[in-house]
């Protein structure tokens, strides 16, 4: 299975971008912005190839297995990234819910004169989550792919 995060908005707090899942459109993204040098919890990841597998430890784990009991089996977690670790695919709305995590939502607001946004993001996460787990779970390598967004000359 291949995911791919386009960036298409890169603001001063916030990078916005599209998910798909197999070339089709799943939701919307949010991440930290972009800077040159790293700055813990405040940097998006670097554009690449990542392979995503489960992840059954840490605190997120603990929250996600007590509040969604019904299908949860694992955080979805980005590894290998440089100079980078823990980086999943949760639930947010702003940058301040992301330490260089991929937020997932069902509409974005724009980070141009603002710091940016998405919304009801437990709803895009409850409708993609079991399609990537059940991949996962048939042994099907995921791998997600970010795509940083054109820039215009």
């Amino acid at each position: 299975m291949d995911l791919t995060v386009l960036r298409y908005s890169s603001g001063v707090e916030s990078t916005l971008g599209l998910l798909y899942i197999d070339q089709k459109f799943a939701c919307y993204t949010l991440e930290d912005e972009h800077r040159e040098k790293k700055v813990y919890g405040e940097t998006r990841i670097p554009a690449g190839r990542y392979k995503v597998i489960l992840r059954t430890v840490g605190s997120h784990h603990k929250r996600y297995k007590q509040k969604f009991q019904e299908f949860h089996k694992g955080m979805l977690h980005i590894t290998n990234v440089p100079n980078f670790t823990n980086i999943l695919i949760h639930i947010g709305n702003t940058d301040d819910d992301t330490a260089g995590c991929l937020l997932v939502g069902e509409s974005s607001y724009s980070n141009v004169n603002q710091p940016g946004r998405i919304n009801s993001s437990t709803i895009a996460y409850k409708r993609i989550y079991p399609i990537i787990v059940n991949a996962i779970g048939k042994g099907d390598e995921v791998w997600i792919n970010y795509l940083d967004e054109v820039k215009f000359e």
